[in-house]
């Protein structure tokens, strides 16, 4: 199925719709795992949130000018960056409009909906990751492949053009520093690599 789906990707990029339908079959219950990672924060009595952020991502996803992914690996880790954005923005629009800010709002079904007491928290994590990519962005690309994503040490390594042993590694430190971030024990400075 791997090389199915690669081929399918291939054919994606060249405008065959035939073929975007043909993927969304394949890849739709790893796209569902990656949109349940990201959900953790969801409000627990909605039930199509996953669902309404698989559907928004890929659409967003075949839609695009350029799409040029590499592999199946490289298609997944793109997923989890696109949901991870739907999500940002959904709970960035939900706090400002809780303080009155007027912004406007995200074109995300209403059944997407993060509970209330985790916006912030959300938007920490992705605070945190974004200045781990100003400093390392190869280790925040790892941290979105392995922990959203949940892509394997090999797949992020066949993803990136490393050795799985680069990213196990990798994957340590940018544990490590996110940790720190998140918990203020570290000034956000650089990431130390064993």
């Amino acid at each position: 199925m791997p090389g199915d789906i690669t081929a399918l990707l291939a054919e994606v990029r060249e405008g065959n719709s035939a073929s975007a339908s043909r993927l969304a079959e394949l890849v739709y219950d790893q796209l569902h795992g990656i949109a349940a990672r990201y959900m953790r924060y969801e409000r627990p009595d909605h039930t199509l949130q996953a669902t309404v952020l698989v559907d928004d991502a890929y659409l967003h996803m075949v839609n695009q000018e350029d799409r040029n992914w590499h592999n199946r690996s490289h298609f997944y880790a793109v997923a989890a960056q696109v949901m991870r954005r739907i999500l940002i923005d959904h709970a960035r629009t939900h706090n400002a409009a809780k303080r009155g800010g007027g912004v406007s709002p995200v074109d995300l079904d209403d059944a997407l909906v993060l509970a209330h007491d985790r916006w912030e928290e959300l938007i920490a994590v992705d605070e945190a990751l974004t200045h781990l990519a100003e400093r390392d962005p190869r280790l925040a690309r790892i941290v979105e492949m392995r922990f959203f994503a949940g892509l394997t040490e090999d797949e992020v390594a066949e993803a990136l053009g490393i050795s799985s042993r680069t990213v196990k590694r990798d994957w340590q430190v940018a544990k490590a520093w996110l940790h720190g971030e998140l918990s203020g024990n570290h000034d956000g400075g650089t990431v130390a690599k064993g």
